[in-house]
């Protein structure tokens, strides 16, 4: 299998072209179900999507949702809570209805009954058709930190110092970032029928090297990826600077 990589200009190229296939997606498909992402590499992406439903109509009306994680102990109207981004980015400048829109609970009384409820809820809803993911500095794909399993189903998972000091940058201070979050298990992110990986940036560049290096381990989450039929990785030009042009398609293992 072959990864399909798509050189973007510069971070907002990137995120025309990812609304492009995400477009075309809910086009083909119009109850199409949407693996969907939060931080700051997908936000272009969620612009270029709503401007696109206000310039030529594009609905969700039929669209469901699910989202990769949410920190635990956040509630949805808490403004740093994935809920909240979503809420403000996406959902309420779209048609979508919101009751379509699937996050997991980070004030779930039993978090282990939360992650087998978000488990069942994907297969209810027949699965993902196309998974939109970023890429952690370590390698991380959703919440799952190197040394996660590659079977792993919807977890609770402890966030490493690395990617709370990443996301600091979005909270008061470092010591206000959740040390927890629910997290879609690679197994999960496995499943979906088409993957998009998005990478932005110069402090990408290690982590993107390392994937297209083509060992697969749990130390590196995001090579999972190279087990999946149907992975498109859309970068930019820092993302990739570290990586030959003679190695940018990348043979995976069957």
């Amino acid at each position: 299998m072959v990864m399909k990589v798509i050189e973007a200009m510069d971070y907002a190229d990137m995120s025309r072209q990812a609304a492009r296939m995400i477009i075309q997606q809910v086009k083909e498909k119009p109850n199409a179900v949407l693996g969907l992402a939060t931080g700051s590499t997908v936000l272009g992406v969620y612009r270029e999507l709503v401007a696109d439903h206000r310039q030529h109509g594009t609905s969700y009306q039929f669209v469901r949702t699910v989202n990769l994680d949410e920190y635990v102990g956040l509630g949805p109207d808490h403004p740093n809570s994935y809920r909240y981004y979503m809420n403000e980015h996406l959902f309420s400048n779209l048609d979508i209805p919101l009751d379509e829109t699937h996050v997991p609970d980070g004030l779930a009384a039993d978090l282990g009954e939360e992650c087998r409820r978000y488990e069942q809820l994907i297969e209810g809803l027949g699965g993902v058709d196309l998974q939109l993911l970023g890429i952690g500095r370590n390698g991380h794909i959703g919440f799952n930190e190197p040394g996660t399993p590659f079977s792993s189903m919807t977890h609770v998972v402890e966030l490493a110092a690395s990617t709370r000091e990443a996301n600091a940058r979005f909270f008061p201070s470092l010591d206000d970032v959740p040390h927890h979050a629910i997290t879609m298990g690679i197994a999960t992110i496995l499943r979906s029928r088409r993957i998009v990986l998005l990478a932005s940036g110069a402090e990408k560049a290690s982590a993107l090297a390392r994937l297209f290096e083509g060992i697969v381990s749990p130390e590196l989450p995001a090579s999972a990826l190279h087990l999946h039929p149907d992975v498109t990785i859309i970068a930019d030009q820092e993302a990739l600077s570290l990586i030959p042009n003679e190695q940018r398609q990348v043979e995976s293992r069957d």
